[in-house]
Formats: structure tokens, C-alpha cells, sequence
């Protein structure tokens, strides 16, 4: 009876430790984590929320969102999701433009996504619209410390309401600490020249956050990334943000903006508008992930953009290619989304 005992406990703590090894951070196959950010162009579900804007949005509607259009464009986002990561799913994928926490859930339960091991992040944010920002990253990849929403408080006009920015910190395939930032700023629907101030507050909120971090641990690996509606060379980024746009001998206590670079290559940019491709999704790192002596680190050239071939349409009205939406005003294309995800590499030594 004493031999049986044993052995059942045997078996037990060895089950336990199976089941801890299981669900413990591990090395990701590739040599490198892959973080992407991707605007979903208005992903809303198809059910009236009176708290919110969202009637642009439902079955009754001028453009007719029904529960199968909703479906598809969960599938599309998804397909996006896979493909980009090649044989293994991105580390973390930032989000922007989605509803509420409904829309994520089913994007990662109602999808093929459906047994993956994302965690989802997300708040509901005082936009007027509803559209919030999220982030799914892989809890096999990624130790979660520490995640909150950093609200903005404008205070030229206090009744000004906004997407918040999500802030996380963990531990990337137990290597090293990351901090990560989504953010979406302030849109130019308004006028580029009356909402720059707006989009220059929210980078200088998101700069006296990257400060105090840089304050406590001046090695700091940080990658901030989202839709800032604006250009690398705009005021926003390069003194709001104050980041730099050259990436020669990078120093920790700065910020770099490698977004500037996909100007140079096809297609130009993740978003087209009246014929010109712009570079308004961004991938800004501090340079300590620069630094190739690290554990974890980056290289400016690994910064793309995806560009599958399904994700475009022949530009009609100009030269070239252009994304291809969902909707083409009231027109259900059944595409993707208006912008094209962008997404880095971060390597690291085994």
C-alpha cells in the first residue's frame, strides 16, 4: 500500500510539472518575435449600443451591416492574422478600431484563431464612435507584468474625448523585458492643421510615460506603435514624440521612428489617400532595442509592411494599387480594411 502511495504521488507531481512546463513562456520556433499593428477599419459588431455612435454600423443601416458581414470581416482579420505570421502566429498584435471587448473575443473565439493561446487586452475607451485600441499577444511567448490605459486629458478643451493609450510590460520568451504601447491618435477628419495640436498633446503623453519608464530603467526596450494619423516627419512624431528619424549609432535614452524608412520601398506606405501612399501606421523604438549586443534587438530593414496580394485592388482613379476596404463609401467591397498592417522583428540570441 506504502509502494502505491508513492508511486500516485510520483505520478501526480509528475503530471504537474508536465502541465507547468506547458503553459511556462517558451522560445518561439522562428528566430525572432514578430509584433504587428493593424487598423481593422471599422470592425463593430452588428448589435445597437445606445452608449455609443455606432448606428453607421447595424443591419438597418444605409450600409446593411448584417451578423454574416460582421463574420466575414472576423474571418478576413483573422486570415491576416495567420498569413502574416507565416507558420507560427505574431507574438502580439495591435488593434485599433474595434468596438468593444466583444468584437476581440469573437475575433479569437468565432474564427480559426478559435484554440490559439491569445490573451486579449482592452478597454473601453470615451470615444464617441466606440472604437477602442487592444492588443492579443501569446501567453506561451509572452509573461505579462504589468497593462493599464493611460487616459488623455486635453486641456485646451476638456469635453475633447479620445482613444486612451494601452500601455503593457512583460517578459518576451523569458529573454528579456519589453514595454509596448498601442496607440491611435487623433484622426484628421476635422482638418490636418486645426487637429495637429491634438495629436501633439497625445504624443507628448505618451513621451512622459516612455520618460519615467527610461527614468527607472534607462535600458529600457520599448516599441510604441498604432495609427498616429500622421507622417514620421510631422510635429507630432518629431517633437512630440521626439523621435528620431536616422538610426546611426542609436542611443538608449532616444526614440527612433523606423517607419520613415518604408517610404523608400512598395507600396510607400499602409495607407493610401487620393493617389498618395502615406506611412500613418507606426513602429517607434527605443534604441536600446537597436542595440545588437542585446538579447533582444531589432534592425531598422526589419520593419515591413504586409502586403499580400489579396489585401489590394486596382487604384481606377490613380496609378498603382490601393487597399481594399470593406466599404467604398456604402459600398460593400467585402475587403479587408482601408490601411495596411505593419509589422517588426525582433530577434534574439539563443
Amino acid at each position: 500500500m506504502k509502494y502505491f502511495i508513492v508511486i500516485v504521488l510520483a505520478s501526480l507531481l509528475l503530471a504537474a510539472s508536465c502541465e507547468k512546463q506547458q503553459t511556462s513562456v517558451v522560445s518561439d520556433p522562428n528566430p525572432y518575435y514578430r509584433i504587428m499593428f493593424y487598423n481593422t477599419e471599422n470592425l463593430f459588431d452588428a448589435v445597437n449600443d445606445p452608449l455609443i455612435n455606432d448606428e453607421e454600423f447595424l443591419p438597418t443601416s444605409t450600409k446593411k451591416w448584417t451578423e454574416k458581414r460582421y463574420q466575414e470581416k472576423l474571418d478576413h482579420i483573422a486570415k491576416v492574422i495567420r498569413d502574416l505570421g507565416n507558420d507560427t502566429l505574431p507574438i502580439m498584435v495591435g488593434l485599433c478600431e474595434v468596438e468593444n471587448r466583444k468584437t476581440v473575443d469573437d475575433l479569437i473565439g468565432k474564427t480559426f484563431l478559435n484554440g490559439s493561446d491569445y490573451k486579449v487586452i482592452h478597454h473601453e475607451s470615451p470615444d464617441s464612435r466606440g472604437i477602442d485600441v487592444a492588443l492579443l499577444y501569446r501567453s506561451r511567448y509572452f509573461q505579462l507584468l504589468d497593462s493599464h490605459f493611460i487616459k488623455i486629458h486635453y486641456p485646451v478643451d476638456t469635453t475633447f474625448k479620445t482613444r486612451e493609450i494601452l500601455y503593457a510590460h512583460g517578459i518576451l520568451g523569458g529573454k528579456d523585458t519589453i514595454h509596448v504601447f498601442v496607440n491611435h491618435w487623433p484622426s484628421r477628419s476635422s482638418g490636418e492643421v486645426q487637429t495637429r495640436p491634438l495629436r501633439v498633446f497625445v504624443a507628448e503623453t505618451v513621451k512622459s510615460k516612455v520618460d519615467s519608464i527610461l527614468l527607472k530603467s534607462p535600458s529600457a526596450q520599448i516599441v510604441i506603435t498604432g495609427d498616429f494619423n500622421d507622417e514620421p516627419m510631422d510635429l507630432s512624431v518629431v517633437s512630440g514624440l521626439k523621435a528620431m528619424l536616422t538610426y546611426v549609432n542609436p542611443s538608449p535614452s532616444k526614440l527612433y521612428d523606423l517607419t520613415n524608412q518604408l517610404k523608400k520601398g512598395k507600396p510607400g506606405g499602409s495607407y493610401k489617400y487620393k493617389g498618395t501612399w502615406s506611412t500613418l501606421d507606426h513602429m517607434v523604438v527605443s534604441g536600446s532595442l537597436l542595440d545588437t549586443t542585446r538579447i533582444l534587438y531589432s534592425k531598422p530593414a526589419d520593419l515591413h509592411v504586409f502586403q499580400a496580394s489579396y489585401l489590394l485592388e486596382a487604384d481606377k482613379e490613380n496609378l498603382g494599387e490601393r487597399p481594399l476596404r470593406t466599404y467604398m463609401g456604402n459600398f460593400y467591397q467585402g475587403g479587408y480594411s482601408d490601411h495596411l498592417p505593419v509589422y517588426l522583428d525582433i530577434r534574439y540570441r539563443k
